[in-house]
């Protein structure tokens, strides 16, 4: 009786995480512009998994590996950080020659989503975030793994939901984009990806 409510619930609480303009938002629209709609979703669902993970381990409680990934989150800004502002540095000096070049099927749809999954795992403070969600969430009886796993796997389909639908916007718009706009945006986007990376290694200290 209880399951369709919670999963509905779980679908706008990964909505919510979903939404919010950060460096993997970026990432996503940026993919999809100069790489197509596959690298897009690629990159969308590695962001949705991660997003379900974190999810996982708040409704299963799982304190050991809640406290792991606490107590190691400075390496992992570090690290986070490291890599966004290497692409950053990569997308803001890459030459047009070299985006042209690019073609969807060329590009490695599951080394997106690898690496958008990873990159998500980065943040392990949306552990706590997910926890304070959760514990308004909970059945009466608390999470059990039937009723933890609805609440997961809310959570990846309303994350999906975003990513397909900003995938689908931006996807559409792609055509419309000329050379040397997409210059541009490789510059805005390469300098906006590093400043986030800037902004994870500040954290990380």
């Amino acid at each position: 009786m209880e399951t369709l409510p919670l999963f509905l619930k779980a679908c706008g609480v990964g909505l919510a995480v979903a939404a919010p303009v950060g460096p993997m938002a970026l990432l996503c629209m940026r993919r999809t512009l100069t790489r197509g709609w596959g690298q897009g979703l690629a990159t969308g669902a590695g962001i949705a998994v991660g997003d379900a993970c974190f999810a996982a381990v708040a409704a299963l409680g799982l304190a050991g590996v809640s406290a792991f990934m606490l107590a190691h989150q400075e390496p992992l800004h570090l690290a986070a950080g490291l890599f966004l502002i290497w692409l950053g540095l990569k997308t803001f000096f890459r030459k047009a020659e070299e985006a042209e070049a690019v073609r969807p099927e060329s590009a490695s749809l599951a080394g997106a989503f690898a690496g958008s999954v990873l990159l998500t795992l980065t943040n392990p403070p949306t552990i706590i975030m997910f926890a304070a969600v959760f514990a308004a969430l909970a059945p009466a009886h608390g999470f059990q793994p039937a009723t933890a796993a609805v609440t997961v796997a809310g959570v990846f389909t309303g994350s999906m939901l975003w990513w397909i639908g900003m995938v689908a916007v931006v996807a559409a718009a792609r055509h419309a984009v000329g050379r040397r706009a997409r210059r541009w945006i490789d510059r805005v986007s390469g300098a906006v990806l590093a400043a986030f990376g800037l902004a994870e290694i500040r954290r990380a200290m």
